[in-house]
């Protein structure tokens, strides 16, 4: 029997599940379509906007837009255009509901859970085909899947259901090419973040700018000490290194945060003669900042269990 099973909206950045259906049975294939759609939603962000993944007896099918994703699963042998017209009801629905301010800013997993009565009402329909009244919507539909078909993810491109696959190197209309190996990609940033990396460039500019200071009143006076240029250099090199790992991932990544700031420390407590305390206090305190949030900004790892 062709049935839609269960389906659910997932946001694309980070895969959180906004809402969900919650009745369909716990099957053996059922328990790896599960796996499948956590693996799916983690990699939303780098997925054409139309999508089918087939596992056999069942079909999963996904289109995206506005930085949320629509989900389904359903038996192998449901209609494809029933499918996308299904999902298409589900978008319209939930973006006349929710606006986008709501969805990018929530953080606890099924907040939007009251927009299940529709989910269920949408399916019940659409699996009682001869209670549609939608022929019009089924006719375009079917017309714009002739002209843009739905990007087929095979299972061995999504790789083994253990939360660590790379899709292979695909093509899709309009969309360009999915990396077969991403870089290591960290979470969203924060606004703590930005402050501290905005701090981090001033704290850089500032013992860059002392540091050319310092350059000139060696030129003028001979008596005056080399080492405080290499101290503001060094202060300038540590600073953007923060900014740096705060961007970016790398190996090691928080042991390097914390050498720097003692870099950072140690260059300071070098010009103490030449900064007052408020100063000094204030380059320490930004760095210290900087640590913590790289510290904080950590790889996204694998999709949390929520249950999906």
């Amino acid at each position: 029997m062709s049935m839609i099973l269960s389906a659910s909206v997932v946001r694309v950045r980070d895969g959180l599940p906004l809402s969900a259906s919650t009745d369909y049975e716990q099957s053996t294939g059922m328990q790896e379509c599960r796996k499948y759609f956590k693996m799916l939603s983690k990699k939303l962000s780098q997925l054409p906007d139309r999508c089918t993944l087939k596992t056999g007896q069942y079909n999963i099918n996904f289109i995206s837009s506005l930085g949320v994703s629509y989900m389904m699963l359903c038996t192998e042998n449901y209609p494809s255009v029933l499918a996308f017209c299904f999902l298409d009801e589900l978008q319209k629905e939930f973006i006349t509901t929710y606006n986008m301010m709501k969805t990018n800013t929530a953080v606890r997993p099924y907040c939007f859970i009251e927009f299940d009565n529709f989910i269920q009402r949408t399916k019940q329909r659409y699996n009682n085909t001869r209670s549609l009244s939608t022929k019009m919507n089924l006719a375009d539909m079917q017309t714009e899947i002739k002209l843009r078909p739905p990007y087929q993810i095979s299972v061995s491109e999504l790789g083994s259901a253990n939360g660590f696959a790379h899709l292979s190197v695909g093509e899709y209309k309009g969309t360009g090419k999915i990396s077969a190996a991403p870089h290591q990609r960290l979470e969203p940033v924060t606004l703590p973040g930005i402050v501290s990396f905005v701090l981090s460039l001033l704290c850089g500019a500032l013992n860059l700018i002392r540091g050319f200071h310092a350059i000139e009143s060696l030129l003028q006076n001979e008596g005056e000490d080399f080492s405080y240029v290499i101290a503001f250099f060094l202060g300038t090199a540590a600073c953007l290194y923060q900014c740096y790992l705060f961007v970016y991932y790398t190996g090691w990544r928080n042991a390097k945060s914390f050498l720097t700031f003692g870099l950072i420390c140690l260059c300071n407590m070098y010009l103490y003669e030449l900064r007052n305390l408020w100063q000094l206090f204030f380059h320490v305190t930004v760095g210290a900042f900087s640590t913590l949030q790289i510290r904080l900004r950590q790889p996204q790892g694998k999709s949390p269990d929520y249950n999906v």
